[in-house]
């Protein structure tokens, strides 16, 4: 065999440890050997391979060389990147070895399959525009020709392991290639996936596991099948079972799944790992992706983005591409770049680079998109829309599809004014992703389709789409306060919203142009910001010194930043403060966009800002009028008259000044002038009319000779037949005209009424040109109720217009007329009421009588004198404010009579003796009023009605009230006595029950003090029975004492009893002394153990040995003992000691005296009851007998060995004896 030589790492490795395999094996020379010479052999050179492989061929096919030699210069041609001759090497030993093995024809197939594989991985999907057919070779040709040596390997050997590896990749990349807009591609590509993922599954089970290659081919499956989670458990086991694999690198792979998971910042990580452990284009490329995903999260104007952004291009995205021009993510990246350069040529080429190269449909269809965005910035909308369609059906197109792609696809469709169409395919993207780009758009369709029909002649009814446009850019800008979103704000999206608000929300019209206003504040650079500076006059400056220097400070900085806003939004923000009575605020806002009108001239002095300037110099004007200094607004508009003398809405604004602060002689002459030098402008013509209505004069019976009538008839024939001024001042005269004629007869009502219906042709008409039009309403409701008394129609017009004037006074004034008729007197107080809290409104005259008018009928109606007293006082005040008015007297004196008929009528209950002096007081000052009234000449009523009101007060009722008065004194003066005697009969009540209790208390509190007293007597003679036991065992304890040698006292020490005849009896273990001494002990021990007796413990028995059953007072036993041997025990033992000393008898004496005490005197002796002594079990040694202790002689035998253990004094006197074991 010939003898080879490595050529050592594989091509691309950095030759460390984890360099990669691929083509290790090949070596760099290989010695043919020569046929029929076996010493000789031809060297060839693998690292210096000819171009040209047919020579080669040739010497292989000549020395007839093993397939060995002809796989080995195959493989040396795919390890120099030259596929194509590997080929053509493993076609021609096909040829060659034609009586080869069927192992070695099957290798060499499978090889040939391999190698087709890779030039369709590097093959372009489409041919390249320009080109022949047939001239360059695409994907689906390889593939082709890899599933042909497929087919012919498996015919030789089904079995051969690398055959399930082969056609597990040419299955992946044959799905790949699948549109996923075919028909049932999308089927197909999944059963292409299946079928791949069990050919790998069947290469993992015939290698046991081991082929890596197959694990990384069934993830890369996974993960086309969205499965990315068992993708990444793929990946992470290669990565684990073979650290070392770089080429392929898993950690690209796992790098993915964690991207399609979500986690961004570990798929970061993995391809950094890729790039320390081999340098390769997909990790630096996808790293490129990841930091211009993370600059999209930034705003684009910070420091950050251009960070982000550089490291993304430069680092890693342009390190990719000198390393593989042809890489197709590389080529999109770029593409997009050279884009948003504008380089529109390096951009085309690219991306049909990328849509070429790729096998990734999702690259494809990026590829298309930016050629869409290409032909979208030329302006060739047909192309555009083209590539729109292809990149949104190279990623599913329907419902699933490239969400960018669909949007340009309806931005192509507005720019052809196709809106149908263009909302057609919104309203579908916003359903399926809530897409916030759609939404503007959308948005911005509806609200531009609103503002057309606003501006055309003919308006139709667009409220839905008002509606519709509202909605989508409130979905928006929801989205923008969402800090997890990270959407930009669009500023124009926000003004087509404070726009659509205009006219019915200004409030919040008022808070999207201030959310524009913020949002332009933040694009400012930092470095044009200004810095406050607080400078405080003095050292130690007061609280109050820094809050004004500091308010000031930052006001001076918030105006030089409002100077480099745009004029037109400061303006529209001043105009929106103005309208919410906000004029302070307002005033400011004009000021600052002046400023910015003053910044623009600065930086650009060829711009034309006068208009602007002129425009927000009449707003501050207004704005001046609004807060009262005038001097400064006059200032302004003259400045506005001396550069633009023709400016009519100045000269209209100090004409109407001039009227209000001189309304005789300057105003009206300034009124006229204006009029008689525009008497073409419709506004002047407005003012001129008004002035007419305003001036007091007596208005003619005919109403065509009115002036005002003339004056707006005039500028309806001549001038603007549309003017709505003029119109709802002729219907305003008309129902003027109708509510003063007679309607005595049927004729006169028809009459009335016919003019009444010329009034309501104006109001219609006006209301046809401006639907929201609130005066024209409100003149159709009040011919409603005028002429057809038609009050439930009129209300809801009303209840409208009040919803739409709420500072005025008249809609409320109305409301109340219609509730009063519709006698819902409370609902009509409440609206006078709001009309009488308007500016300006609290003593108007007219507003007073209507409430006093409707406060008397709710208390004629529900008989309430508090409703009249109120009456009167409105009628009064009413009276106040305007003394002159004669129908205002008569007011307060017809109140004042009704008053009085209202009190005689009421029961004696319902009224007082002060109410009834008090009304008739007011029918005394009523009966004046009304007799001074009627002697003057003009009355608002007939003087005959007036004379008989008054002697029907002073003849009749006066009358009444006397009687009244007498009978309501005498019945208070009865009830008052009734009152007293109850009174009495109640606290006399109160009094005895107070007693009663009082004496419960005091039984109780002696019942409390006798019980005290009784324990307190228990409590002494407790202590007393305490004293004298303690006393009695300090004796004891004495009595055991008795004196050493050295003068000192010690124990006395117990002699021990002698034994009996009948021999020594076994000396009882200290656990049955105890027992035995604890029994004595509750039969008769002393004082001091019955109050603490030790605790008792049991052995228990044998489980075999029958329980003793307890016959009441004694226990028995299985042998019982003869009585009298006891006894005879007994008296042996006590016997035994006969010279018993006169220490030992006065002990037992003591003993036998403390045993006669009453135990149930000592509450704390738990163990001196006789019963409770006989039921104790005391068990012997062992455990064989329990019997029954008898009572016994008092007396103690103590041993030498026992008496060690006992206590001195503290133990009772034992007569209990041992019995023998």
């Amino acid at each position: 065999m010939a003898t080879v030589a490595r050529n050592g790492p594989a091509n691309g490795s950095r030759g460390d440890g984890t360099a990669a395999k691929r083509f290790s094996d090949i070596p760099s020379a290989i010695d043919i050997p020569v046929r029929d010479q076996e010493d000789e052999a031809v060297e060839v050179d693998l690292d210096e391979l000819i171009d040209d492989p047919t020579e080669l061929c040739t010497l292989l096919e000549n020395e007839q060389a093993a397939r060995i030699y002809w796989m080995t210069v195959a493989m040396a041609y795919a390890k120099k990147n030259k596929a194509d001759h590997a080929i053509e090497m493993l076609v021609r030993a096909g040829q060659v070895l034609q009586t080869s093995s069927p192992r070695e024809k099957v290798s060499m197939t499978c090889g040939l399959c391999f190698l087709y594989l890779y030039k369709a991985r590097e093959a372009p999907r489409v041919a390249p525009s320009g080109t022949q057919p047939g001239e360059v070779k695409t994907k689906e040709y390889f593939l082709n020709q890899a599933t042909a040596s497929l087919n012919e390997a498996l015919r030789i050997n089904p079995a051969f392991p690398p055959l399930f590896l082969a056609r597990g990749v040419l299955l992946l990349l044959q799905a790949s290639l699948q549109s996923p807009t075919k028909g049932t591609s999308a089927s197909e590509r999944d059963d292409l996936l299946q079928s791949a993922l069990k050919s790998f599954d069947e290469a993992l089970r015939v290698s046991g596991q081991k082929n890596m290659m197959a694990m990384m081919g069934k993830g890369r499956t996974l993960f086309s099948m969205g499965k990315y989670a068992q993708a990444l458990t793929c990946y992470q086991q290669v990565l684990q079972k073979m650290p070392s694999l770089t080429d392929p690198d898993p950690r690209i792979g796992i790098g993915c799944c964690f991207w399609q998971l979500g986690f961004k910042d570990d798929a970061k990580a993995a391809w950094e790992r890729s790039l320390e452990v081999s340098p390769n284009k997909w990790a630096n490329s996808l790293l490129g992706i990841y930091y211009l995903d993370a600059s999209g999260r930034v705003p684009a104007n910070s420091a950050e983005f251009l960070r982000l952004y550089k490291k993304a291009m430069t680092e890693y995205t342009q390190t990719a591409f000198k390393l593989d021009k042809n890489l197709p993510l590389t080529c999109s990246t770029f593409a997009n770049y050279f884009l948003t350069r504008k380089n529109f040529a390096n951009a085309d080429s690219l991306a049909h680079k990328a849509i070429q190269y790729t096998d990734i449909n999702a690259i494809a269809s990026d590829g298309w998109y930016l050629l869409a965005k290409k032909e979208h910035y030329n302006n060739n909308l047909s192309l555009s829309s083209d590539y729109y369609r292809r990149a949104d059906e190279a990623r599913g197109g329907g419902d699933r599809g490239y969400l960018p792609a669909k949007f340009g696809a309806a931005q192509i469709a507005v720019m052809r004014n196709d809106l149908g169409e263009a909302k057609l395919r919104l309203e579908k993207m916003i359903q399926q992703s809530r897409s916030i780009e759609a939404m503007v758009l959308l948005g911005t369709i509806y609200a531009e389709e609103v503002f057309a029909n606003e501006a055309a002649e003919t308006k139709e009814d667009k409220s839905q789409e008002a509606k519709k446009a509202i909605h989508y850019l409130e979905l928006v800008r929801k989205a923008w306060k969402d800090p997890k979103r990270n959407v930009q704000v669009d500023p124009s999206a926000l003004l087509n919203l404070a726009r659509l608000y205009e006219s019915e929300s200004p409030e919040n019209s008022l808070q999207c142009l201030l959310q524009v206003e913020a949002f332009e504040m933040e694009q400012i650079p930092s470095s044009q910001k200004p810095e406050p500076k607080y400078v405080y006059e003095s050292e130690n400056p007061t609280e109050e010194e820094i809050r004004l220097v500091k308010q000031k400070e930052d006001a001076r900085v918030l105006n030089e930043i409002h100077s480099q806003l745009p004029p037109q939004l400061l303006n529209n923000v001043g105009c929106f403060l103005e309208q919410a009575e906000k004029h302070t605020q307002a005033c400011d806002m004009f000021q600052a966009a002046m400023g910015a009108c003053l910044k623009i001239n600065e930086k650009t002095p060829e711009a034309d800002t006068d208009g602007l300037a002129t425009t927000i110099s009449f707003n501050l004007a207004r704005s001046y009028e609004f807060q009262g200094m005038t001097d400064e607004a006059i200032k302004m508009y003259e400045g506005i008259l001396s550069r633009h003398p023709g400016y009519t809405d100045a000269q209209t604004r100090l004409a109407y000044i001039k009227l209000r602060q001189f309304p005789h002689k300057e105003g009206p002459d300034a009124i006229s002038k204006l009029y008689q030098e525009n008497p073409a402008d419709l506004e002047v013509r407005a003012l001129y009319g008004w002035y007419l209505g305003k001036v007091s004069r007596k208005r003619p019976a005919n109403i065509n000779e009115d002036m005002e009538f003339r004056h707006f008839k005039h500028t309806l024939q001549n001038y603007d037949k549309h003017d709505r001024y003029a119109l709802i001042g002729m219907g305003n005269l008309y129902l003027m005209q109708a509510r003063e004629m007679r309607r005595d007869t049927e004729q006169d009502k028809q009459k009335r009424s016919a003019i009444y219906s010329k009034a309501l042709e104006f109001f219609d008409k006006a209301l046809a040109l401006d639907p929201k039009n609130a005066f024209a309403a409100t003149g159709i409701a009040i011919a409603l109720v005028e002429d057809k008394k038609d009050l439930k129609s009129a209300l809801p017009i009303f209840i409208k217009v009040r919803e739409t004037i709420k500072d005025q006074p008249h809609p409320y004034i109305n409301l109340g007329h219609i509730y009063t008729d519709l006698r819902q007197f409370n609902k009509a107080i409440e609206n006078y009421e709001m009309a009488l809290s308007k500016e300006g409104k609290e003593n108007d005259s007219v507003i007073l009588s209507c409430l006093g008018r409707v406060l008397m009928h709710r208390g004629r109606s529900e008989r309430d004198l508090d409703s009249f007293t109120r009456a009167l006082e409105c009628a009064k005040k009413a009276l106040a404010s305007a003394p002159e008015q004669v129908h205002l007297r008569f007011n307060v004196a017809f109140v004042q009579v009704q008053l009085a008929a209202t009190i005689h009528g009421l029961g004696e209950k319902m009224r007082t003796c002060a109410q009834l002096q008090q009304a008739s007081e007011g029918l005394e000052e009523a009966i004046k009023t009304l007799e001074e009234i009627a002697t003057l000449p003009n009355l608002p009523y007939p003087k005959s009605d007036i004379e008989q009101r008054a002697n029907m007060a002073r003849n009749t009722q006066r009358k009444q009230l006397e009687r009244a008065l007498a009978v309501q004194v005498e019945y208070e003066s009865r009830n008052a006595e009734k009152l007293r005697i109850a009174n009495k009969k109640r606290e006399e009540e109160q009094r005895r029950k107070e007693e009663a209790r009082n004496a419960e208390i005091a039984l109780e509190e002696a019942r409390k003090e006798r019980v005290r007293q009784e324990r307190l007597l228990l409590s002494q003679r407790d202590k007393e029975m305490a004293d004298e036991m303690a006393e009695k065992e300090r004796q004891i304890q004495e009595a055991e004492m008795t004196s050493d040698g050295e003068g000192g006292r010690v124990k006395r020490k117990r002699k021990s009893a002698p034994r009996n005849d009948r021999g020594s009896k076994p000396r009882r273990s200290k656990k049955a002394a105890a027992s035995s001494d604890s029994e004595s002990d509750n039969l008769g021990g002393s004082d001091e153990e019955q109050a603490a007796p030790k605790t008792k413990k049991r052995k228990l028995a044998p489980k075999a040995a029958p329980k003793p059953k307890d016959n009441g007072k004694f226990k028995s036993a299985e042998i019982i003992d003869d009585s009298s041997d006891s006894d005879a025990d007994d008296n042996m033992s006590f016997r035994g000691d006969e010279s018993e000393d006169e220490l030992e008898k006065a002990e037992r004496r003591l003993a036998t005296e403390a045993n006669k005490i009453d135990r149930s005197d000592v509450g704390s002796s738990r163990a001196g009851s006789p019963a409770i002594a006989e039921k104790m079990d005391v068990d012997d040694e062992d455990d064989e007998v329990s019997r029954p202790s008898a009572k016994r002689r008092r007396g103690r035998v103590v041993d030498d060995e026992d008496s060690d253990e006992e206590s001195g004094g503290n133990a009772a006197a034992d007569t209990s004896m041992a019995d023998e074991a």
